[in-house]
């Protein structure tokens, strides 16, 4: 087949004309064509909790907590549980407040009485002014036990179980030093006589106040006395 001069040239044309189509740059895109940007992350500081003050009333005499906070550390294998505390000042008064629940994790503290031991307080004026760790001394003992459980004997009824920690106090077991309920921790004895009776050498309380401390003293929590 011959084909003419025109023929070709047309044909070229329109073979140059699809090439010029295909090798033409693609149409501008838009800005409002383009993706969103992905949202960038946000951070949130940390916040920072300050835990409550512990004993915000001044109840306890700053010399005792402190040495109570050395001794949790001191003893910590024996005494596991640091949610409460238990205190115990013996250069005040029988007559008051002097046995104090410290709730480490809040700060609060209860205020209860307890006696001291004939021992310490011979002439019963109300202060406990000697202490030993000796069997048949009659005296309290200072320095921290650890709270072993709630438990019932024969003579004083319900109680609580004491461990001495310490030189000044590690035969609590052997002489039955215990925390317990009694008479002459009463209110009522307090109003007639003016002052506590004493104990042998236990930490006696107020028969009201013995349900909640065999609840909250468990087995493993501190109970530290100073004088």
């Amino acid at each position: 087949m011959r084909l003419s001069r025109r023929g070709l040239i047309l044909g070229g044309s329109a073979m140059l004309a699809g090439c010029a189509t295909a090798a033409s740059p693609p149409a501008p895109i838009t800005v409002a064509e383009l993706p969103p940007p992905p949202p960038q992350p946000t951070y949130t500081p940390a916040v920072q909790i300050t835990p409550p003050p512990l004993d915000p009333q001044r109840l306890v005499r700053p010399e005792l907590m402190s040495r109570a906070m050395a001794a949790l550390d001191i003893h910590h294998e024996r005494l596991p549980l640091r949610d409460r505390m238990y205190l115990v000042d013996f250069q005040k008064f029988s007559g008051d407040t002097r046995l104090f629940e410290v709730d480490l994790i809040g700060g609060r503290v209860t205020a209860l009485r307890t006696s001291h031991g004939r021992g310490s307080d011979p002439e019963h004026s109300g202060f406990a002014r000697r202490f030993s760790n000796e069997p048949d001394s009659h005296m309290s003992s200072v320095g921290a036990y650890a709270t072993a459980g709630p438990s019932w004997g024969p003579q004083q009824g319900p109680n609580v179980l004491l461990d001495g920690l310490e030189y000044t106090n590690n035969l609590a077991r052997d002489r039955a030093i215990i925390v317990h309920g009694a008479d002459y921790a009463e209110p009522t004895f307090l109003e007639r006589e003016g002052k506590l009776g004493r104990s042998y050498g236990c930490f006696s309380t107020a028969h009201a106040d013995l349900p909640m401390l065999r609840e909250r003293m468990g087995q493993g929590r501190l109970l530290f006395a100073f004088a």
